[in-house]
This record gives C-alpha cells, sequence and structure tokens, in this order.
C-alpha cells in the first residue's frame, strides 16, 4: 500500500537512524516492529505469526456541506493519511493516562524514558533495542521510587489502578464494543472520560469516540479553518464539531489531529 502522510502521534513511534520505528505489542497475538520507508511500511514478525496487520487509511469524502470548505481544502491537502490501530488496549490505556494534563511533547518525553527503564526490549539487527510500554505485571512490581526517578511519580496511582484492573479485566473489556468500553474504563479510578475515550479511540480506530472537544482538536481546527467563528470552549466546540462534521464526525477529527502531527511533527 503507498500513502501521502504517516501519523506518528502515538509516542511509541521513534526516529533510529533517520527512520521512523515502532513496536506494536498486542495484549494477545503477534507482535510487529514497523518501519516506515517513504510511503512504504516494512513490517517484521516479533512473536506470534499471522498476515500483517490490516492498515488503514483516512480520506474526506467529498464535501456536502458549503460551510465545512476551508477546513475541508485544508485537510484534503493531506492525502491519504495513514494511521497504524494500537493492538494493545493497554498500551492505548497508559498512553492515555500519560497524556492526562499534561502537554504531548512531554507526554512523549516520559512515555518513552517508561519504556526505556522498564518496558521489554525487542534487539535490532543494527544493535539498537527498542522498548515496549510495561506490562501491566511489571508496572505493578515497580517501587515508588522508580516512578519518582522516571518523573512519573503523578501517575503512578492511576497506573497501577489501571494495571490492577487490567489484570483483572481486561479480557472481558477487548469483547466489549468501543462505546461500551469507554464508559467501562471509567469506572477505574484516574480514568475520566478524556483517558477512556482516547485510549479506545487508539485501539478501536473509532474515531468518533475521541474527546473531540478537547485542547486539541480545538487549537487544529482553529488553524486549518481560522475563519471560522470556533467556539473556544470545550462543550460549545464540542457541540459545533459534531455539527459541522455529521457523520464523517471520526474522519474529521482524526484528520485535524493528523494536521496537527504534521504542523509540529510527532517523532
Amino acid at each position: 500500500m503507498s500513502f501521502d502522510f504517516l501519523m506518528t502521534d502515538h509516542p511509541g513511534w521513534r526516529s533510529v537512524h533517520g527512520r521512523h520505528l515502532r513496536l506494536l505489542m498486542a495484549d494477545t497475538g503477534p507482535s510487529w516492529l514497523v518501519e516506515a520507508d517513504g510511503a512504504r511500511l516494512i513490517w517484521t514478525t516479533i512473536s506470534g505469526g499471522g498476515s500483517v496487520p490490516v492498515t488503514e487509511v483516512f480520506r474526506l469524502r467529498p464535501p456536502s456541506r458549503p460551510r465545512t470548505a476551508a477546513l475541508d481544502a485544508t485537510l484534503a491537502q493531506l492525502g491519504d493519511v495513514v494511521r497504524l490501530r494500537n493492538p494493545s488496549l493497554w498500551d492505548a490505556l497508559g498512553t492515555a493516562i500519560v497524556r492526562q494534563v499534561i502537554r504531548a511533547g512531554q507526554a512523549r518525553k516520559l512515555y518513552r524514558e517508561f519504556c526505556d527503564r522498564f518496558g521489554a526490549a525487542v534487539a535490532r539487527s543494527d544493535e539498537t533495542d527498542i522498548h515496549s510500554f510495561p506490562s501491566p505485571e511489571r508496572v505493578l512490581t515497580l517501587s515508588d521510587g522508580d516512578f519518582t526517578d522516571s518523573g512519573m511519580a503523578f501517575k503512578r496511582r492511576p497506573l497501577r489502578r489501571a494495571a490492577e484492573a487490567f489484570l483483572a479485566h481486561g479480557a472481558h473489556w477487548a469483547r466489549l464494543s468501543p462505546p461500551v468500553l469507554v464508559k467501562e474504563l471509567q469506572t477505574v479510578s484516574g480514568i475520566g472520560p478524556w483517558s477512556a475515550g482516547a485510549a479506545v479511540a487508539d485501539w478501536s480506530h473509532d474515531w468518533a469516540l475521541y474527546p473531540y472537544g478537547d485542547l486539541a482538536v480545538r487549537t487544529w481546527a482553529r488553524h486549518a479553518d481560522p475563519g471560522a467563528a470556533w467556539p473556544a470552549d470545550e462543550p460549545a466546540f464540542a457541540a459545533s464539531w459534531r455539527r459541522v462534521t455529521g457523520e464523517q464526525l471520526g474522519t474529521y477529527t482524526l484528520l485535524t489531529l493528523a494536521f496537527g502531527c504534521q504542523q509540529v511533527g510527532a517523532v
């Protein structure tokens, strides 16, 4: 497959010797090392077997509402956008917790350091290792000092609670429909609507479930269509976003985040 733009918003993407790499470590089933080489992806099996995962391409359908013309024109310039679905619900949940209430750049730094310190390592042929997010079992072995030393002291309690809940309920969660799962995750202390929606969108690729009123979507919608009178506050923006995007809510949300990823570079 070919594509025009690869989203590297997930902090698991690394730049190694000028190439983008990411481990896709599934909770069950095959795991992969993915390398982006221009407009193609190279898949290397880490564990398990089976065919290469289906990779989704996101694009807008022809606009049906003139009021979205400027936004459509900006997002259409992205062309065919590829984003890899996260096969690990645990990683998606952990990533969302790390991202709570801090900037994306800082969250990326903390996520990577946490992986490098405590995650399982996969050796590459060039003798560099790439690490996965620590398993829930590993998280529960970490001391308070381990969290503090990796800059994650304020994430200690929610990660521990999430790890305990995932070990108890993860298999059940994986069988739920994405909308139900968003509600179910919020029964875990420390996981609110934003974290649950972001995690499930990452895991399921149902981007209508992403908390589309959040700062990232608001920011990049304004950059993509600066002439629109986008509301400043989250609830009003979310209502306006739903109205403007209609049945393509998830696609517009994903592509607006992709536009932001393109502007700042995420790796």
